[in-house]
């Protein structure tokens, strides 16, 4: 039986294999995956190697995985408040985000619904449909106990057009934890929907890190991304070379994807933030390339060291691992596009 191009591109497949792909950036948003019918057809009867895989060549895209917008004072008073208690002090409006794009030369990216708009997921939704061959959309999951948040999230997927959700633990009620009967039913909702699990481990990965491990092993069909490196800064001590080495260990679930974002909250040094090689070479290792991905933090890394300096920090530091041209192919775009080669970008 013929394997399909999509079937070639699930995370299931070696990452030695995928990481070296020639070109991964032809997993393009606006453009569905082409494999060679050569390749295809030995696919079908032979095991996967990575002569196997050769995508057709196209332009390189450069896609950003973690970014918020918000509504700019103009538009919060007249369309899309801000939460109470939760008004932004730095812009973060859709027009200042595509002139930072443009200037860096970053082609589309994924926007994380702000804490500064809470549950109110319009301003998003406007920008998604706005833009929608530009970005995809992240959700914020409420873990509210009467359940309505499940609800919510069916809804947000399915008739406003996002593509993943965020579990914020700390908007979870007090005392208890993501694994509650609400939070495993989201995240048992998100892999029936097709769409990945973000988590914000703000207060370090290792207060969160039996949460995940229990809900990766118990609904393995749901796929998972670590914002921020989990939030590990290179490891000064043992709590933090445990809370590292908890990081890679997760590699063991196929679902999990690392980002590589918000340089600036994670690095102990100042832009380019260099130290972070040993970790980023250690990530790709563990995890392959293809399960890796940049993302900017915008607008908070204007103020640090600029939108384009984000994206120019990432270079530098692959540079000092170093990767290969294909693995920050992956890492700069490849990745992203091939969790939503099903978007309708």
């Amino acid at each position: 039986m013929a394997v399909t191009a999509a079937k070639l591109l699930k995370p299931l497949i070696p990452a030695s294999v995928l990481s070296r792909c020639s070109n991964p950036a032809s997993l393009l948003f606006n453009h569905k995956p082409s494999f060679r019918s050569s390749a295809a057809a030995k696919m079908a009867t032979t095991s996967t190697s990575e002569a196997d895989i050769k995508p057709t060549p196209s332009k390189v895209k450069i896609i950003d995985s973690h970014l918020h917008v918000w509504a700019s004072p103009e538009e919060a008073a007249d369309k899309f408040p801000y939460f109470p208690g939760q008004e932004p002090t730095l812009p973060g409006h859709v027009d200042f985000l595509l002139q930072c794009m443009e200037e860096a030369g970053v082609d589309g990216a994924l926007i994380v619904q702000p804490i500064n708009h809470k549950f109110d997921h319009s301003l998003v939704t406007s920008v998604l449909k706005k833009y929608p061959s530009k970005f995809v959309g992240c959700c914020l999951a409420n873990p509210a106990e009467d359940g309505i948040g499940i609800k919510q999230l069916e809804q947000l997927i399915l008739k406003d057009g996002f593509r993943a959700v965020r579990f914020n633990p700390y908007l979870w009620p007090s005392g208890q934890q993501m694994t509650n009967e609400v939070g495993k039913a989201m995240f048992s909702k998100a892999g029936e929907l097709g769409v990945p699990v973000g988590f914000m481990c703000m207060k370090g990965l290792n207060l969160h890190i039996s949460e995940i491990e229990e809900l990766c092993t118990e609904f393995p069909s749901t796929t998972v991304l670590l914002d921020h490196l989990a939030f590990c800064k290179p490891p000064s001590n043992d709590e933090e070379s445990l809370a590292f080495s908890n990081l890679l260990k997760l590699s063991r679930f196929p679902q999990v994807y690392v980002k590589f974002s918000a340089l600036f909250r994670v690095s102990r040094m100042p832009f380019p933030y260099q130290d972070l090689s040993s970790p980023l070479s250690q990530v790709v290792s563990s995890f392959g390339a293809n399960r890796v991905m940049w993302g900017s933090d915008f607008p908070y890394v204007v103020p640090e060291c600029g939108y384009k300096g984000g994206r120019e920090a990432a270079s530098l530091i692959a540079n000092e691992v170093p990767l290969s041209p294909s693995e920050l192919e992956w890492i700069m775009g490849g990745t992203i596009m091939q969790l939503f080669q099903d978007q309708r970008l």
